[in-house]
Order: C-alpha cells, then sequence, then structure tokens
C-alpha cells in the first residue's frame, strides 16, 4: 500500500515541547501557529497570525500505546 507524504504526520517534536498545552496547526498540520494551556486562547492567537480556522490538537501529558477498539 503507498502511503501519500500528506497522510503520514511526525507529532513527536510537537509532543515533546507542547505536553499538557493545546496547540493550533498551520493547514499543513505540522506547523505550530499558538499554543496555550487554554484552546480558547490558541485559537484566538491563530486567528490573529491569519490561520483563519487552525486545525486544534490537545496535546497529551503522557502518551500512552493504543491498539484498536474504542477506550
Amino acid at each position: 500500500m503507498e502511503v501519500h507524504k500528506s497522510m503520514a504526520k511526525n507529532w513527536a517534536e510537537i509532543i515533546k515541547k507542547y505536553k499538557g498545552q493545546w496547540v493550533a496547526l498551520a493547514e499543513d498540520e505540522t506547523t505550530v501557529v499558538a499554543a496555550s494551556k487554554d484552546a480558547q486562547k490558541a485559537y484566538a492567537q491563530a486567528q490573529k497570525k491569519g490561520v483563519k480556522v487552525p486545525i486544534m490538537f490537545s496535546v497529551p501529558i503522557e502518551v500512552k500505546p493504543h491498539v484498536g477498539g474504542a477506550y
């Protein structure tokens, strides 16, 4: 199976740097345009930087492996 490069994103550095925060990502899904413990603040900061609809991601404090099924 061929994986299109836009499908796979490496967020390892984002997860390491922004643990416990909300990050607002640009359309490329890897560029952090704003970050805050408050999602609304991160969203507003991103909009001030010209990103009309940022992709919001809550970075976990601890990453645990998960395989299939619902939680």
